[in-house]
């Protein structure tokens, strides 16, 4: 690591309180989006009438609005500021995962039922429009969550460019990004547990108030944002031996060229014609689906495959297992620094060499049907895997961006990617849900599967591949490390 030579003394480490702050909203972004896939199956879709298809619409939707979202949110990041980007991005989600609260009362009063027992009791027509009645709410909800989802990563990166020098971006990024894995990890044990029990004391049907619950804790993270976060510069945490530490990466380019000019903004389009930010685009369209996939629908896998629904205690104990595995996504962000300081290699070089390494990971989700025979546990431990793989893979492709951009265009060409991602996103949910949909009902067999078993293991095998496809498009777009200079 760089010794930087200061006269303030020891060095503070105040980045590091900042990538706590990251952590926190990233947490709380992915318990937010959390709620929804954890209490669909059980306490919603009996009290709407929902089918595989009908939540696959909702997923997909959030995910074409969360990816057209993110085009925007980081030229939004950019033009307002980190500071307040991010909490309008917060403030906005929050608002969102709370709304959902209000699709049971709308429904009710849209359609003309009494209560929640009249429409779970609903056949035929009346139980159709109460499905399409609550779809469209659920969506329209959906999308105000999807919209301000989409500026935690663009926000989130900036910052950590803005705070920690090339080197340690992929770490630092990491570690935020862990806070997916986290909030995956803390959902199904607490969002179950509190639909379950707002139920119980006959506080609604219980989900309502487990999507309240959940969305004040972004109003919580805002308070503490306002007061915690000021450029470094303008931070009186941070000491001369940190700034100088923070702006090593500028220092040296000064050196190199000290007549350099200060950095000019780039506009989407001019964005689009480097072969850098198709890298990025690339990267995430042909990976982002597949965390997402299971994210979205491991729940429901667990039900449809092995019978234990979302509030079991055994049920719980699978999903926090998995996402437990995931948390070995934060030596993922490590590795880049590793090959660095052994082999002197440049950042793209670095990245790339851990990124390949990662790719080869999700290839195990080829087996992870076939072993399901044996045990529950199988799937449950490849798929954990996989998702470490995809968090460390994630870390790297957002540097990949903050590494060769200006920071004026940081936010800007990670809002790119994650639209990207997006539409991956979108493309697998609604597939999924239309495909476990047909199924079960035609009874699909496909490599010894049948049902909607067989649908599972059609998507296990794309996600299987999708790294390492996505992997070589890069590498063939960007075969070498070359920073673009405006």
């Amino acid at each position: 690591m760089t010794t930087i030579k200061n006269p303030g003394g020891k060095m503070t480490n105040f980045r590091w309180i900042i990538c706590g702050m990251l952590f926190f909203a990233t947490t709380v972004n992915y318990l937010d989006r959390q709620v929804l896939s954890l209490t669909w199956k059980d306490f919603i879709a009996p009290e709407f009438h929902w089918t595989d298809a009908h939540y696959g619409y909702i997923t997909a939707i959030f995910s074409i609005v969360y990816a057209l979202a993110n085009l925007f949110a980081g030229r939004f990041v950019d033009w307002l500021g980190s500071k307040k980007g991010y909490l309008w991005a917060i403030g906005v989600w929050s608002l969102g995962a709370c709304l959902h609260a209000l699709c049971g009362w709308a429904t009710e009063h849209t359609v003309g039922v009494a209560d929640v027992a009249t429409m779970i009791q609903a056949t035929g027509d009346t139980a159709s429009l109460i499905a399409i009645t609550s779809v469209y709410y659920f969506i329209a909800a959906r999308i105000v969550l999807g919209a301000g989802e989409a500026g935690n990563f663009p926000a989130a990166i900036k910052v950590t460019a803005e705070y920690f020098p090339k080197r340690d971006r992929a770490f630092a990024t990491s570690i935020f990004n862990a806070g997916a894995t986290i909030g995956a990890l803390i959902a199904p044990v607490c969002i179950p547990t509190l639909a379950k029990y707002f139920k119980n004391a006959g506080i609604g049907n219980g989900w309502e108030m487990a999507f309240i619950v959940i969305g004040a804790l972004g109003f919580v993270w805002m308070g503490l944002w306002l007061f915690v976060y000021k450029k470094p510069e303008e931070n009186r945490g941070v000491n001369a031996a940190e700034l100088a530490y923070i702006h090593q990466d500028d220092a040296a380019a000064v050196a190199e060229q000290p007549e350099a000019k200060p950095e000019k903004k780039l506009s989407i389009l001019q964005c689009l014609s480097y072969r850098q930010a198709w890298a990025v685009i690339m990267g995430k369209f042909l990976t982002d689906g597949v965390w997402w996939f299971f994210l979205f629908w491991t729940p429901a896998y667990i039900s449809d495959v092995y019978g234990f629904s979302s509030d079991t205690g055994t049920a719980q104990l699978l999903i926090f297992v998995l996402y437990a595995i995931t948390m070995l996504s934060i030596y993922g962000g490590k590795l880049p620094t590793i090959i660095i300081n052994r082999t002197g290699k440049d950042p793209y070089a670095s990245r790339m060499k851990a990124m390949f390494i990662f790719s080869l990971f999700p290839l195990l989700a080829l087996f992870a049907q076939p072993l399901g025979a044996y045990s529950y546990w199988f799937p449950i431990i490849i798929i954990g895997i996989a998702g470490a793989a995809h968090q460390s893979w994630s870390a790297n492709i957002y540097t990949v961006g903050s590494d060769m951009f200006p920071k004026s265009a940081v936010a800007t060409i990670i809002g790119i990617g994650g639209m990207a991602g997006g539409v991956g996103s979108f493309l697998i949910n609604m597939g999924s849900g239309l495909l476990f949909d047909y199924a079960a009902k035609s009874q699909m067999a496909f490599m010894g599967f049948q049902g909607k078993e067989a649908g599972y293991f059609i998507i296990f095998c794309i996600c299987a591949v999708a790294y390492l496809l996505a992997w070589c498009v890069m590498k063939t777009l960007v075969p070498k490390y070359k920073v673009i200079e405006v």
